[in-house]
């Protein structure tokens, strides 16, 4: 029977084969290539999901101004453009054409539409609206929290939170009356954890500003049409 080495000499001798054996296997697995890919669906209003069944009046309407209220990127040291505001104005335009029950139109692009009808050889036949939509981001804020366990020994982790609140205003443009007025506010959270030095860590997100945006507009047109559809406002 043959005699096996206990000797602390031996046992070194083995931990260091192993320790061996796992840094060649990350090398190995670093040293390799991946890459995937995927399509995320975006979040979209209530009302898309019937905007293809409905046969109702579009109420035709135009985005008017959008404005960052909030003390989010206008400090002293901001760049004096209000990037959020056109985000946001961008965001509400597509909600609105997705809810089905509104025909909105583009006043941005008046210069080009009026140079590519020249081009093409017909005159322009510009729609009214009956409505201005204005909105103003009134309140947006980001912040990072975290925790540590035994002293960050144990792991530690990190959250980083956006939070957004808009308001929506529905102007009458033969009075200037405000009609109807509807509001929303979201959260996103991103998060990470570490433990025993595995896990994932991330820098700053600033795609959370979009999403979180996007989130608020959304509630505040989903409570725009239930308005409307209760008959809260509409012009006969």
């Amino acid at each position: 029977m043959p005699v096996r080495d206990f000797s602390p000499i031996s046992s070194l001798k083995q931990s260091t084969k192993v320790v061996a054996l796992l840094l060649s296997l990350l090398v190995l697995s670093g040293c390799a290539t991946t890459e995937s890919h995927q399509t995320i669906e975006p979040m979209t209003v209530a009302s898309k999901t019937t905007a293809a069944n409905y046969s109702g009046v579009r109420h035709p309407m135009i985005v008017g101004a959008f404005q960052n209220r909030s003390t989010y990127q206008n400090g002293l040291f901001s760049s004096g453009s209000d990037r959020l505001g056109t985000q946001a104005k961008t965001i509400l335009s597509t909600h609105l054409q997705q809810t089905g029950r509104f025909s909105v139109m583009d006043r941005g692009n008046m210069d080009a539409l009026a140079e590519e009808s020249g081009y093409a050889k017909t005159d322009q036949d510009i729609k009214g609206a009956k409505y201005v939509i204005t909105g103003d981001v009134t309140e947006f804020g980001r912040k990072v929290t975290g925790d540590q366990q035994l002293f960050g020994l144990l792991g530690s982790s990190k959250t980083q939170t956006a939070y957004s609140k808009v308001a929506l205003q529905v102007v009458d443009v033969r009075t200037s009356e405000v009609l109807f007025s509807a509001q929303g506010a979201g959260t996103y959270d991103l998060k990470n954890r570490e433990v025993l030095g595995t896990g994932g860590t991330s820098g700053y997100d600033s795609t959370l500003n979009g999403k979180v945006l996007n989130l608020a507009i959304t509630e505040a047109v989903n409570r725009l049409v239930e308005g409307l559809e209760n008959g809260e406002w509409f012009v006969n």
